[in-house]
């Protein structure tokens, strides 16, 4: 059963153009022109339901625009899009009980007040009953480790227990959908791992539909089989992160770590150099040219140790966005000429 369909999902806004200068100004004033800039660009994706999707790109790239879309936010502009069955910005009652938006960079918890004080105004609206009130507090509580803190104003709270609180309010009503844009910003790398750890158990014990985006890889990488990349408004890759790195990493690191330390202008000659710290040197090699530079690494340089690896997913994706950039620009150069 699929939880979310997008069939070419397209988004612009209207953006009014002003000259510079005076004269820029008077006739920005009485007679304004528009030029439409498109934030999301014809994509089509599902996503199953239970599944745990990576939704990555660079700032600007449409991420949260989609998920504004997705969430009946805002309307699209064209194309279609379905969520637990229902058309998400009809806002219908029935759909609102089924999914929540958590953004990192917004709250909803009122800042001078307790954050139970919070809950119990999202239970209200949800209709909970006092019974469900209390076991869903206790059970999420006990997972995010907010045990004697619900009781504390919002602002005394530090950023990862505030974080952690705005899940717990996001996920009271037990949504089967959730839409995270950048849930673990700001967060140290203890309250991260431990708002990780509670998504998936939440995923686990509901098998809820998860669909994250986040600018830390290691958010994707403990819980996202799947990634979903989009630049400049269009996807232009949708699987596996395994299969991401077997399509778009055509090179492999090869560390080393040498007996003597060597000069670099003596290393590079075996290849595109990534670091030199003392003896340990790293090497970045296309994958065709592997097996005659390990040759010429073993034959030529005294070694204690050679490894081979893939390069971290992290370079492979940032190497994929600078492309993007660039394909883009040069596509805008063309329409220009």
């Amino acid at each position: 059963m699929l939880a979310v369909e997008v069939e070419h999902l397209s988004k612009n806004y209207p953006v009014a153009v002003k000259d510079p200068g005076l004269a820029g100004v008077l006739k920005h004033f009485f007679r304004r022109t528009y030029r439409d800039v498109k934030a999301v660009r014809d994509i089509s994706f599902t996503i199953a339901s239970g599944e745990i999707v990576g939704f990555l790109g660079p700032n600007g790239a449409g991420k949260t625009t989609a998920l504004k879309m997705l969430s009946g936010l805002i309307y699209p502009t064209s194309g279609r899009v379905h969520v637990a069955g229902f058309v998400p910005y009809r806002r219908e009652r029935k759909f609102l009980r089924k999914m929540s938006l958590v953004m990192g960079q917004k709250q909803q918890l009122l800042w001078d007040l307790p954050a139970i004080d919070s809950l119990r105004i999202n239970a209200a609206v949800y209709e909970l009953t006092d019974a469900e009130f209390r076991q869903r507090v206790g059970e999420f509580t006990e997972l995010l480790n907010l045990e004697g803190k619900l009781s504390q104003p919002v602002r005394k709270l530090s950023l990862g227990e505030r974080m952690k609180a705005e899940l717990l309010a996001a996920l009271l009503h037990h949504p089967q959908v959730l839409f995270l844009d950048e849930p673990t910003l700001g967060l140290d790398v203890n309250a991260q791992e431990a708002v990780r750890g509670f998504l998936r158990a939440y995923n686990q014990r509901y098998r809820a539909t998860i669909l994250l985006t986040s600018h830390y890889m290691a958010d994707v990488t403990a819980l996202c089989p799947r990634a979903i990349l989009i630049a400049k408004g269009n996807i232009f890759f949708d699987g596996s992160l395994d299969g991401l790195q077997a399509q778009f990493a055509p090179y492999r690191e090869v560390k080393v770590e040498l007996v003597q330390p060597l000069p670099e202008e003596k290393l590079s000659a075996f290849g595109e150099l990534q670091s030199v710290d003392g003896r340990e040197v790293r090497f970045c090699v296309l994958r065709e040219d592997l097996t005659a530079m390990t040759a010429r690494l073993l034959g030529q340089l005294d070694l204690l140790d050679l490894t081979v690896t893939d390069p971290p997913i992290e370079a492979t994706i940032g190497r994929l966005f600078r492309q993007s950039n660039q394909s883009s620009a040069e596509s805008a150069a063309d329409t220009v000429r």
